[in-house]
């Protein structure tokens, strides 16, 4: 094994400089090539070693390992991403398949004797099904709610039993931890297990039999407060599987939307119209239970965050049709309540049995200073941001609201979301309790356990529920658990296993924002000219938001040549000699010959879109202000305030009534202050996660070719 390195210049092969095109990070085993080879391989990305680089010589030397594929090529530049992030994408052995379950027509799988005997059968008594993506086939989770005899509710999630197929230390096992998670990028995912089980035998299909780890509360039918919780291995059957954009059209009344669920069309009429009231009514159920959920926790500081998720549109001939903004909706909130929830109640019940080998997520506070230029950025809008605390933190975001420009108060929970520390999977043996507080959702315990198809923590943390589950029966522990030791190290690799995936999900974004304005003339081609939202002053220019594609980057006001932007009678901006003067909130741009322009936080701006190409490095996304003025006046984009773009008006009812109710009981809400002011510093980050937030951030000097 050696030293593979990202490396921009020209490459010494027996003594003679081939210039090489960019050549990422990998760690594979040493292959042989002729150097004689290396003129071919001038429009590919290659993988190089680096194996010495002698004082004396501006070259190191180093031999080829092998092509990754052709520059701009998809699946080339795919390939380099994955290579740069360390990603393997191999086959599954043989030795991992044949630990592996057997479902064929001809051999099919089914439940066995033993399980069902085992386990609690939910198939006839439980309405579960769920609600995932269009054509999503890793179902990694289902939801049940019913009413009990006693009047009651009883909330259910129902996970898929992944630790029922995948023993600790099999050869699956181990590929599994090496792997960590599965690996999404924007028009692909790499799975962390095998397909008949990602997608097949651990997946909670609709209208098949499943394993399943639930965890089921009894919940008062009024207050909905938690009356006990039940956990362990079920059997289920999914009655339902809805995409999200059928289950919100039936929460909002629109039951025409059944033509497009499969479960109902062979049914007569009268079926259909019981099993529609009934699945109307689950649906409304949950989503008022998550209400409330949400309302508990916004009353502890919880936060709610902004983040931009961008969808690949692909034709049939896999060209990119379009960039589409995710758009939120009531159910997904209503689903991440509920698993938030789960994550939630397993997290306090693993640390209870094992409190010393128990794997939690944590989410430190930020740094104070961290918050600095939001702050500064609220006041320039005449918002006050309260950063001393979640609580004051998310009140204060809720306030800052401009009704004629929604895109504020995004923007504003954006820069808050780059201020946030990471959150982290930590062993509870390596620190305080107090330290695994999680700070955006206001739980002094969370953990990850609804996602086990493609999270190996959560693989981690169904064998502790199953442990701690068998300490309360006073059975023996089956299950391998890990030592204080072993759990930190899995979680450092984990956790760099994820920034790995998240590094490599934002970069395949990126390319494919690049390949959907290349070849189009930013000129003429309207797609190119969006309306952008001035978020950031920098010393040479500002930062601009373009809402519809989800970009975020730099545009100059300087060119290389030492002219400055200026805008004419009719908007358009021209470029004249002049110099620039930044100011905290706004920067000024002034001409030689008298005329000034002023950008200021939160501007509307009209953006022309082009691609910067390099053969060094991927192309970037070029951004240049064409006019001082917003693109569409009213911009529909702009003004259409989506449900999650702010907390819900019912949430907010929700909240009040619950606070209400509280000063009526004379509930005590001091220790709930104490713990605002316990968790409201940090210790801070590391000095590479500053450097990497300067760099996103930062403009770049001007006479770089390369842009931000």
């Amino acid at each position: 094994m050696g030293t593979w390195w990202l490396w921009n210049c020209s490459l010494r092969m027996n003594g003679k400089a081939e210039p090489l095109p960019c050549v990422r990070t990998t760690t594979r085993t040493r292959p042989q090539a002729s150097p004689r080879a290396s003129p071919c391989l001038q429009d590919f990305r290659v993988v190089v070693r680096i194996d010495s680089w002698e004082s004396t010589s501006v070259y190191p030397n180093g031999h080829f390992v092998r092509v990754l594929g052709r520059i701009r090529d998809l699946e080339g530049e795919i390939a380099t991403i994955l290579v740069e992030n360390s990603i393997s994408v191999v086959p599954f052995s043989e030795a991992q398949m044949c630990e592996m379950p057997v479902n064929t027509p001809e051999n099919p799988w089914k439940v066995s004797p033993e399980e069902e005997r085992e386990r609690k059968d939910l198939r006839r008594t439980h309405l579960v099904f769920s609600i995932d993506p269009k054509g999503c086939e890793d179902v990694d989770d289902t939801l049940s709610v019913r009413t009990l005899n006693n009047g009651n509710l009883e909330l259910g999630v129902h996970i898929a039993d992944v630790t029922h197929f995948v023993a600790p230390n099999s050869y699956i096992d181990i590929e599994a931890r090496t792997r960590a998670t599965t690996y999404y990028l924007a028009d692909r995912r790499y799975d962390m297990l095998p397909s008949i089980l990602s997608a097949d035998l651990c997946s909670l299909l609709g209208g098949v039999d499943r394993y399943a780890v639930s965890v089921m509360w009894e919940l008062d039918k009024i207050t909905y407060e938690i009356k006990k919780v039940w956990y362990g291995r079920t059997i289920i059957r999914s009655a339902y599987q809805l995409f999200y954009e059928a289950a919100q059209e039936l929460l909002d009344g629109n039951v025409s939307i059944i033509e497009d669920i499969p479960e109902f069309k062979d049914l007569d009429e009268k079926s259909r119209q019981a099993k529609l009231e009934e699945l109307v009514w689950a649906i409304g159920k949950l989503t008022d239970i998550a209400r409330h959920i949400r309302a508990k926790r916004d009353r502890c500081g919880a936060l709610e965050l902004e983040g931009v998720e961008i969808h690949v549109q692909l034709d049939e001939k896999k060209n990119i049709h379009d960039l589409i903004s995710k758009q939120p909706l009531e159910v997904h909130e209503m689903v991440a309540e509920c698993m938030i929830l789960a994550n939630h109640w397993v997290a306090k019940k693993i640390w209870e049995s094992f409190p010393h080998q128990a794997l939690l997520r944590q989410h430190p506070p930020p740094h104070q200073e961290f918050f600095l230029e939001l702050r500064e950025c609220a006041k320039a809008k005449g918002f006050s941001i309260d950063t001393r605390s979640n609580k004051t933190l998310a009140d204060s975001l809720g306030n800052a609201h401009d009704p004629s420009d929604p895109v504020v108060n995004r923007l504003l929970r954006s820069m808050a979301t780059q201020a946030m520390s990471n959150a982290l999977y930590v062993s509870t043996g390596s620190g305080a309790e107090a330290e695994f507080y999680h700070y955006g959702l206001a739980l002094d315990k969370y953990t990850h356990f609804t996602s086990p198809i493609r999270r190996y923590s959560d693989i981690v943390v169904h064998r502790l529920l199953m442990a701690a589950i068998s300490k309360d029966k006073k059975m023996e522990i089956e299950e391998n658990l890990f030592s204080n030791k072993d759990l930190e190290e899995l979680c450092r690799h984990i956790n760099n296993r994820n920034r790995a995936a998240q590094h490599s999900q934002k970069q395949s974004t990126e390319l494919f924002q690049c390949m959907y304005f290349k070849d189009r003339d930013p000129e003429t081609e309207e797609r190119c000219i969006s309306d952008g939202v001035i978020y950031s002053i920098r010393t040479n220019g500002v930062l601009v938001f373009i809402p519809r594609f989800g970009i975020k980057g730099a545009a100059y006001l300087k060119n290389k040549d030492g002219l400055v932007l200026s805008c004419g009678p009719d908007s358009r901006s021209e470029w004249k000699p002049g110099s620039l003067q930044r100011f905290q909130n706004k920067i000024t741009s002034a001409t030689t010959g008298g005329d000034s322009l002023t950008f200021h936080l939160f501007d509307h701006v009209t953006v022309r879109i082009s691609v910067q190409t390099s053969r060094c490095h991927s192309d970037t996304i070029r951004l240049e202000i064409i006019s001082n003025k917003p693109y569409m006046i009213p911009n529909t984009e702009l003004s259409h305030q989506s449900p999650l773009l702010l907390k819900s008006e019912l949430v907010k009812e929700v909240t009040k009534s619950v606070e209400e109710a509280q000063l009526a009981q004379d509930v005590k809400v001091n220790t709930i202050q104490e713990e605002y002011q316990e968790y409201c510093q940090t210790k801070g980050r590391s000095l590479y996660m500053l450097l990497e937030e300067i760099r996103d951030l930062a403009l770049l000097d001007v006479s770089n070719d390369h842009g931000t």
